[in-house]
């Protein structure tokens, strides 16, 4: 990708706090990635998470309920197959991070770092959120990548942003006591009919700040909707020791 395009993206989205980036995952990448996750997710390999764990709106009640074993994320991507990590260091990436972050790029393995997957029926719904609610580092200053391994749209559950939120300061009422921004508040249902939601294509990246309101709807079509997501930190803002964000090691991109 020219060095002109990867700018012309980097400036986008530090105006709009996300941008989408079409077909950086060849079209064969992208397949094999999918195929990969298809059997991972029948497999139930380990790690994952359920539905049922989050209790998300839409997710069942528990395990031992009607679609209580359905997967809602294929944990720790970065170690599941060599396709994901190599995607997650490729040339592509680095070089667009290392634009970004002005500094060397670093995977972090604690958030995100995992397939999302999102299925009809018990797929639950995503609330308004800043994804830093859990999150600490020295700085909120993070970029997310989401890979879309096949097309994501309003009717599968695809990603909405309220344009330039990251932008924004909030006081606490604002948010939930899970901290996810409350609809009930007019200001905060002013700013979510600002929202929109780019339609994706096999291949497409989003990349997003880590202070940019999403939020993603259900999957009310009859297939699962495969997404890779990573999240990124330069090298000069790392984790607070005894968090979460830094219970796994990070990894630095050469």
């Amino acid at each position: 990708m020219p060095i002109e395009s990867k700018l012309e993206q980097v400036r986008a989205l530090r105006e709009h706090g996300y941008v989408v980036v079409p077909g950086l995952v060849a079209p064969e990448r992208c397949e094999e990635m999918r195929d990969v996750a298809r059997q991972q997710l029948i497999d139930a390999a380990m790690p994952v998470e359920f539905e049922a764990d989050l209790q998300y709106p839409g997710a069942p009640d528990s395990k031992s309920a009607p679609g209580g074993h359905t997967v809602r994320r294929l944990l720790d991507a970065y170690a599941r197959d060599a396709l994901f990590a190599d995607w997650a260091k490729s040339p592509d990436v680095r070089g667009w991070m290392e634009i970004y972050f002005g500094e060397q790029p670093v995977l972090s393995r604690a958030h995100h770092n995992c397939v999302m997957t999102k299925h009809p029926a018990y797929g639950s719904l995503t609330g308004w959120h800043r994804d830093v609610r859990y999150w600490n580092f020295q700085r909120d200053d993070l970029v997310s990548a989401w890979i879309a391994l096949g097309a994501e749209t309003v009717e599968n559950g695809g990603l909405w942003f309220v344009p330039m939120s990251h932008k924004l300061t909030f006081t606490s009422d604002r948010f939930d006591s899970a901290k996810f921004f409350r609809a009930d508040i007019p200001e905060n249902e002013a700013l979510i009919r600002s929202a929109v939601s780019p339609e994706l294509k096999a291949g497409d990246v989003v990349f997003f700040h880590c202070n940019t309101l999403h939020s993603a709807g259900k999957n009310l079509t009859d297939e699962v909707k495969f997404s890779l997501v990573y999240t990124y930190r330069g090298a000069s803002n790392p984790p607070l020791p005894g968090t979460r964000s830094a219970s796994k090691e990070d990894v630095p991109l050469t």
